[in-house]
């Protein structure tokens, strides 16, 4: 399951906002996933006092009356809503739109939160960015306690850009086996190669990263945001890998049968068969 971020590129245009849909659809994506906060909800008073740089990030805020047109347009779109909530009002804003919610990784001590996303019955993705395996233990019986039945865990690395070396992607595997869930990469790389070996060598069951349309999101300058052009083949590549991966059954395949009869014969090791020898004297 490939998942875009729309983050806090939509620059507050409704129109912008499901172009980032109707471009994720295309590209191969299963869903589109936004972040729902305002900031005097997600930074303390004396951080918004002294910082100037916070107090701007007022301009990244997705409006609230946006939600039921994106849900419409991911419904048409073929692709699930997703969204992180910063606030335990903003599950309440998202619980009657979307398909999944998402815990990021700043939040993933905040018991209240996850205990209000849980309540809702959606399904939770929790990015574990930053935190250790007895933190990500807490954070999930909180979760499964207030009564989440379908949770993701998504190995991240809260570093942007991550550099390859730091991914770290054979953690997927251990939140796996600790944990019993479906597990997955949250790709702060921007790097093929990483979220290739995470699907391939890992098992990561979905992939989230941080999209851009054309380089002009307010995220965009930090260097982990995907342009479509750059995730599109990568998405393609996996899928089509797909397609070679058949049944599981040791039988010969149709393309094979031709060739059978031209096999050594057990008798005297020549080929082809005796049977076929028999048809060439004919």
């Amino acid at each position: 399951m490939f998942v875009s971020e729309v983050s806090s590129n939509h620059a507050r245009d409704l129109e912008r906002c499901l172009h980032f849909i109707r471009r994720s659809a295309e590209i191969g994506c299963d869903a589109v996933k936004f972040q729902l906060f305002r900031i005097d909800d997600l930074f303390a008073p004396e951080v918004l006092a002294s910082s100037e740089k916070h107090r701007r990030r007022r301009a990244w805020e997705l409006p609230t009356e946006f939600l039921p047109e994106l849900a419409t347009c991911c419904s048409e779109s073929g692709v699930k809503f997703g969204c992180t909530p910063f606030s335990i009002g903003a599950v309440g804003d998202l619980e009657p739109y979307a398909d999944f919610l998402k815990v990021a990784s700043y939040e993933l001590l905040w018991d209240d939160l996850l205990a209000a996303c849980a309540r809702t019955g959606k399904p939770v993705v929790l990015s574990t960015g930053m935190a250790t395996m007895v933190e990500v233990e807490h954070a999930v019986e909180t979760l499964r306690s207030s009564g989440c039945e379908e949770l993701t865990l998504l190995h991240c690395v809260s570093g942007y850009p991550t550099p390859i070396q730091d991914c770290n992607l054979s953690a997927i595997a251990t939140l796996r086996s600790a944990f019993e869930c479906s597990v997955g990469w949250s790709d702060h790389s921007r790097s093929p190669v990483a979220v290739t070996r995470a699907v391939l060598r890992w098992k990561a069951e979905l992939v989230e990263f941080h999209l851009d349309l054309e380089g002009s999101g307010a995220e965009y300058s930090t260097g982990h945001c995907w342009l479509p052009h750059e995730i599109e083949p990568v998405i393609a590549s996996l899928r089509q890998g797909e397609q070679a991966d058949g049944s599981g059954d040791k039988v010969p395949a149709p393309v094979e049968m031709p060739d059978r009869d031209w096999r050594a014969d057990p008798s005297d090791g020549l080929r082809p068969m005796k049977s076929l020898r028999a048809t060439l004297d004919e």
